[in-house]
């Protein structure tokens, strides 16, 4: 039932909040406004998922994540999510979950996915109006401004959980490194086509993001994997660039043995298949 005010008790109302007003003085508004502005700013949230997905968000601004939805990426190309401005968007790469929703929640029993199937990309978009600071379990990966990261937990073991957290990088000094290739330089390529790119001279042990910087130079996306590594933790342990024409096949630097196929050595130029974006595995 809708309940109706009559006009005297509504001047009662505004009589005392007016009063209300002169007796806090006008110093109070602001600060009302500054405490509603701090209670909507971003702090910080944590992605955790596993190689088969099972992805928790938590943090006290998870609220301000949305899914956008989770697609097949065949041949490991990463699917074309779209990216409004002023939002962050988190994908997040893994193999498809054991059973499918539908028969779960008919209470079937479930069943393993065929090794051919393939794997899943699961997309979010976090509201951060900001700048942010991105860690992969527990070490520094790069600030972003409003652009895109990748998690890759495909190779990563059954049970073994991945935790990607955002959190606000309130004065921070120093500018913020490259979100995503340069659109001015890279914005005219067809990234369903191939490209040739020098192979990074890469060490393990680099920092990320000069790893991420020197691959993002000649207009590759970035995804990141973790992996329990002998470099020193949150370092790079190596990257993996597409080869065009072989979905499964990656160029490796450094080479995991001190020796690389022909032509994939660091410095050689490669043709790779720029929807696949190229991975750094960071050190746990």
């Amino acid at each position: 039932m809708r309940t109706h005010l009559s006009h005297s008790s509504g001047l009662v109302g505004a009589a005392a909040l007016v009063a209300a007003l002169l007796t806090t003085g006008c110093g109070g508004a602001p600060g009302t406004a500054e405490a509603a502005s701090a209670a909507t700013e971003f702090s910080g949230v944590r992605f955790t998922l596993g190689s088969r997905g099972d992805i928790r968000v938590s943090g006290e601004s998870r609220a301000d994540v949305r899914p956008i939805g989770a697609f097949a990426s065949t041949e490991q190309r990463a699917h074309p999510f779209t990216r409004p401005d002023g939002q962050l968007l988190v994908v997040l790469h893994h193999r498809p979950a054991p059973h499918t929703p539908d028969r779960a929640s008919r209470g079937w029993a479930t069943r393993p996915w065929p090794p051919e199937e393939p794997s899943v990309e699961s997309g979010f978009l976090v509201d951060t109006a900001d700048r942010v600071r991105a860690d992969l379990d527990g070490h520094p990966l790069e600030q972003l401004r409003l652009g895109t990261i990748r998690i890759d937990v495909t190779g990563a073991d059954t049970g073994d959980l991945v935790r990607l957290t955002l959190s606000a990088s309130r004065g921070t000094t120093g500018s913020a490194g490259p979100d995503e290739p340069d659109a001015q330089a890279c914005g005219g390529l067809d990234r369903r086509t191939s490209h040739r790119v020098v192979l990074p001279a890469v060490e393990a042990g680099t920092p990320v993001p000069d790893a991420a910087g020197e691959l993002r130079k000649q207009c590759l996306d970035v995804q990141y994997a973790s992996l329990p590594g002998g470099e020193p933790a949150g370092t790079v342990q190596r990257v993996l660039v597409p080869i065009a024409g072989q979905p499964i096949t990656a160029a490796v630097v450094p080479p995991p043995d001190g020796t690389a196929p022909r032509g994939h050595a660091p410095g050689d130029t490669v043709s790779t298949d720029l929807s696949r974006p190229a991975t750094i595995v960071v050190a746990r």
